[in-house]
């Protein structure tokens, strides 16, 4: 049965997990995110890792990488980078060098536990987009939405 909710001076019909058809795009991107990440920290559950998994997986991807990069990537407080990256260190997932060129700064790259966590975390979210229905046909889609995210975040540099 089609349920329905008012907004505003009209009623629309509501679609699944309560988002309503007309939502904004990005409302519908956000919902992706979610929900494949609750998919793999459901498939990973026992590691509690969360949302962090994320993180171990750009370090793995972007050896040296700095904490200033995945706040640029993922929109989060440098506080919040902090506090999981500091998690993810005492966990053995990642390690923390001091950069030579920049004292200041550390290098950040995974650790052998975090190495051979990622495949894992990949097969999970592979299988996460074949349940969904991505295909390999989705490459130009992919392909935009990237090109959507790198403009966005070229728009607050």
């Amino acid at each position: 049965m089609d349920k329905y909710v008012i907004q505003g001076d009209t009623i629309e019909k509501e679609s699944h997990q309560g988002i309503i058809d007309k939502s904004p795009f990005i409302a519908w991107i956000h919902n992706i995110s979610l929900n494949q990440q609750k998919y793999i920290k459901s498939r990973i559950s026992k590691m509690n890792l969360g949302h962090d998994v994320r993180y171990i997986i750009f370090i793995y991807d972007n050896p040296d990488c700095s904490q200033e990069d995945l706040v640029n990537m993922f929109g989060q407080s440098k506080g919040n980078i902090a506090k999981a990256l500091r998690k993810l260190e005492d966990d053995g997932f990642i390690k923390r060098e001091i950069n030579p060129e920049n004292r200041r700064k550390y290098m950040l790259n995974t650790t052998q536990k975090g190495n051979n966590l990622v495949p894992k975390i990949r097969q999970v979210s592979k299988d996460w987009e074949k349940e969904v229905g991505i295909t390999d046909n989705d490459y130009e889609l992919k392909e935009r939405i990237k090109e959507i995210a790198i403009n966005g975040m070229k728009l607050i540099e």
